[in-house]
């Protein structure tokens, strides 16, 4: 009975060490008030007014030029867009939503019989150790896990999105 309450007690202490290490970081530095995505530089900045805080590597859409028109295209959209919804939950460790498409990429779409998509996301990796070679999202923003979770506790709600072709 003791052999098995210390087998028991020590299986929980290691359940309980790995509950330290939380997705959800903390940030108490300047407010990102714009991103800025340059495509063909595959680079992503957070910038306060007119300073850059950080930048990241990106990955795009597996057809990266152009701007997104239709569903399934392959293309990361481009314009000025609004980080409008939080994914905490995401099959790609965390995200931030964009809010493509707007009434633009809508009637573009529609004008062409097609629908223009959705579901934009600044995201991290599927698989902690498959960043993916090259560019492999459906026209997200993809960086490593350890870079959305800085990034997801950076940029707040209604922030403005710059994309770049």
């Amino acid at each position: 009975m003791k052999r098995r309450t210390m087998i028991l007690g020590g299986t929980a202490l290691v359940g309980l060490s790995a509950c330290g290490q939380s997705k959800f970081k903390r940030y108490n530095g300047p407010e990102v008030t714009y991103v800025v995505v340059n495509k063909g530089d595959r680079r992503m900045y957070l910038l306060h007014h007119d300073r850059v805080l950080e930048q990241y590597d990106i990955r795009l859409g597996f057809a990266p030029e152009g701007h997104k028109t239709v569903e399934g295209d392959g293309r990361t959209p481009e314009g000025v867009y609004w980080i409008d919804r939080r994914n905490p939950n995401s099959k790609f460790h965390l995200s931030l939503g964009i809010s493509y498409p707007n009434d633009e990429d809508r009637a573009r779409a529609e004008a062409l019989g097609q629908k223009p998509g959705g579901d934009i996301f600044i995201h991290g990796q599927k698989s902690l150790f498959d960043r993916g070679e090259g560019d492999w999202t459906w026209g997200c923003i993809a960086v490593t896990n350890d870079e959305i979770e800085d990034i997801y506790a950076m940029v707040g709600d209604m922030t403005p999105i710059q994309i770049n072709p």
